[in-house]
C-alpha cells in the first residue's frame, strides 16, 4: 500500500501524504512516490501546478529513521530510480512546473527540506517546523544545509540547524519561509485556491517564469539575463500570448491552453 495518494483536479496535481497513524515517517517507498508524483506533474502537459499537503494532525514527525540510516551511511545520497525525480532536489531533473505547499503541526526535519524545493507556502497557525538531526547523532542532507541559509538568513538558520530548536509558523512568515498562515485546518484550502490561480495563468509563461528565478538564484543574474530573451521569444510565439493580447484588447479573462 502506498502511503502516497495522488489526485488529479483539473489543471491541479493533488499530492498528499497519507501515512498519520506514523505522524507521517518517511519510508523510502514513500520518497520514491513523491518523486513519480514529480514525474508526473513534470511530464504530463495538462497538468500545471503540484499541491503537497498532508493528512492529520502533523505534516510529519520526521524520516523512519531505522530504514534510512544504512541508506544515509552508505555514502551514496538517496536511492533515486527514474523516472522518479528526486524531491530534494540534489541529484537528477527538476521538476518544471511550480508546487504549493501546506504544513501542519509538526513539520520536522525532511518535511523542512522538502519544502524549501517548493514555490509557495502555506503553515497553519500550529505548525512547529524543525531540524532534529543533530540531536539524533547526524546531520540533514536533504538539501537544509544548503538552502536554509539562503532562504532564512545564514545565522537565522544557524540557530536552528545547530541546537535543533523548533521554530514557529509566524517566524517562518517573518523570515519569508511562508506565505500564508492560516487558522490550523485551513492550511490545505488556502493552498488548494492559490494553485488554481496559478492554473489559471498561461502555462508557458508560468515555467519560463520560474526557470528564469531559479537559474538567477543557482547561477547569478548573468547567466539569467543571458537567456532571459532568448526564452521570451519562444513563448511570444505561442497560441497562449496571442489570447493574452486578445484578452487584454477585449477586455476579458484569458483562456489559456498551454500552446
Amino acid at each position: 500500500m502506498s502511503h502516497i495518494e495522488v489526485r488529479r483536479d483539473g489543471h491541479v496535481l493533488d499530492i498528499k501524504i497519507n501515512r498519520p497513524e506514523k505522524l507521517n515517517a518517511l519510508s523510502p517507498a514513500m520518497y520514491h512516490d513523491i518523486g513519480l508524483a514529480y514525474a508526473e506533474l513534470d511530464g504530463d502537459p495538462e497538468l500545471r501546478v503540484g499541491v503537497l499537503h498532508a493528512e492529520g494532525k502533523h505534516f510529519t514527525a520526521g524520516v523512519e529513521l531505522d530504514l534510512w540510516a544504512p541508506i544515509f551511511g552508505s555514502g551514496q545520497g538517496f536511492p533515486l530510480q527514474a523516472p522518479a525525480f528526486d524531491p530534494f532536489c540534489l541529484k537528477g531533473p527538476r521538476c518544471r512546473k511550480p508546487i504549493v505547499f501546506a504544513a501542519q503541526g509538526y513539520c520536522y526535519t525532511w518535511g523542512v527540506e522538502i519544502m524549501l524545493n517548493t514555490d509557495v507556502r502555506v503553515a497553519a497557525d500550529d505548525t512547529r517546523f524543525a531540524m532534529l538531526e543533530v540531536k539524533r547523532g547526524i546531520y540533514p542532507c536533504g538539501g537544509a544545509t544548503l538552502r536554509l541559509p539562503q532562504q532564512m538568513g545564514w545565522a537565522n538558520a544557524q540557530r536552528y540547524l545547530l541546537t535543533g530548536d523548533s521554530w514557529t509558523a509566524a517566524e517562518s512568515h517573518r523570515l519569508g519561509l511562508v506565505q500564508e498562515v492560516v487558522p490550523a485546518g485551513q492550511q490545505y484550502a488556502k493552498a488548494r485556491e492559490i494553485a488554481g490561480r496559478i492554473a489559471a495563468a498561461a502555462p508557458l509563461g508560468v515555467q519560463a517564469l520560474l526557470k528564469a528565478t531559479r537559474l538567477a538564484a543557482l547561477e547569478g543574474e548573468k547567466p539569467a539575463i543571458a537567456t532571459l530573451f532568448d526564452d521570451m521569444v519562444t513563448v511570444m510565439k505561442s497560441d497562449d500570448a496571442r489570447e493574452g493580447v486578445q484578452s487584454f484588447l477585449e477586455r476579458r479573462e484569458a483562456r489559456f491552453t498551454g500552446r
